[in-house]
């Protein structure tokens, strides 16, 4: 029988605010009917797609943004 060897490492899980990060991006869905509108880098711009969802459906009150951030993991000490 074989032996095996294992050792561990602690890693810090962070968001990523390297330089070279993907940005944040929002985006805002029509819980009504599950349209979504476009992706942006700000929620000003992601939430200007619901003043115009309502133009065109005014019984659609609600809405879910979702938010897009990206995460990172350091790796540290082996254990």
């Amino acid at each position: 029988m074989s032996r095996s060897v294992h050792r561990f490492r602690e890693y810090v899980i962070e968001p990523d605010t390297e330089p070279d990060a993907e940005a944040i991006t929002f985006t805002v869905h029509c819980a009504v009917c599950g349209r979504a509108g476009p992706t942006a880098e700000t929620t000003d711009a992601a939430g200007e797609w619901i003043v115009t969802h309502l133009g065109e459906k005014p019984e659609h009150l609600s809405y879910r943004e979702v938010v897009t951030r990206p995460y990172r993991a350091i790796p540290g000490e082996w254990r």
